[in-house]
């Protein structure tokens, strides 16, 4: 079963106890635009994508996610 972004999402920031702000401002992006994410209205590109796994020391995959089975 695929895991839609929006969830993975929202349990990284829950997960990490981040807020929208906090996450936003540690990639480089508006608060608005990960509020678009939660909401599954948008989805980040490759760059966002590739700042989040740098920005968090995790792999992209985990964002995507793609698990080792």
């Amino acid at each position: 079963m695929e895991i839609a972004f929006k969830d993975i999402l929202e349990e990284f920031l829950i997960n990490n106890g981040l807020t929208q702000k906090a996450f936003a401002d540690k990639i480089d992006v508006k608060q608005s635009q990960v509020s678009e994410w939660l909401k599954g209205k948008a989805k980040p590109g490759y760059d966002i994508l590739r700042r989040m796994a740098l920005a968090f020391n995790i792999s992209a995959d985990y964002f995507l996610g793609i698990k080792d089975d």
